[in-house]
């Protein structure tokens, strides 16, 4: 048995939805257990965005997910982070649930854990690349092997339409008014991440 980690911030639930098409593209290797955990919102956040209906609406639909803790971080055998961009990389929240991990780093708790990362962005240029490889910096602190998404797998990274997805990570576009939903194809590409994740979990855990 591997244990698939799904640790995801979302806003305004693109990244949310990228999420589940994660968990069940994990799902599909068989002796695997998956599990969706949400990265705490900032009260402050929550308090500034109370009367934005779309961010409210978004929140009670995630209200069911447990909340991310370090103890499910060593429950792991692999992670996949959910990783929406703010400026190009992380978001506050998603660095300070990292930041406070330090005991983790310190004992080597994640290292030799495969990872990776999907993301999501407002624009086809505003951070789709750049904040899976800024994010992978801190993983890389705490011992962990990245885990991309090659082209040979996703033939739908080979386009010019306003899609997601890159030997990255997969990623969606949500659109300059976040009213864009994550296209078909960067909904299956986001499957095969959290199916080639898990495989390659499995195979080093065994």
């Amino acid at each position: 048995m591997a244990n698939i980690l799904i640790p995801y911030y979302s806003a305004y639930g693109h990244i949310f939805k990228m999420a589940q098409a994660v968990a069940e593209g994990a799902k599909k290797v068989e002796g695997t257990e998956v599990k969706l955990v949400r990265i705490p919102e900032f009260d402050v956040v929550k308090e500034a965005m109370s009367g934005q209906d779309a961010y409210v609406q978004a929140q009670k639909a995630q209200q069911d997910i447990p909340e991310a803790t370090h103890d499910d971080l060593v429950w792991a055998d692999g992670i996949i982070w959910g990783i929406p961009t703010r400026y190009g990389s992380m978001p506050a929240q998603m660095k300070q649930f990292l930041d406070s991990a330090g005991q983790l780093w310190l004992n080597g708790s994640l290292e030799g854990k495969p990872t990776a990362i999907f993301t999501s962005t407002g624009s086809i240029h505003g951070g789709q690349e750049t904040t899976v490889i800024t994010s992978l910096v801190p993983l890389l602190h705490f011992g962990m092997i990245f885990v991309g998404l090659p082209y040979g797998e996703n033939p739908e990274q080979l386009t010019t339409d306003g899609i997601g997805g890159s030997p990255y990570g997969a990623s969606t576009v949500a659109g300059p008014d976040g009213s864009a939903q994550p296209d078909d194809r960067d909904l299956t590409m986001a499957s095969r991440l959290g199916e080639r994740l898990a495989k390659i979990a499995k195979a080093l855990k065994n």
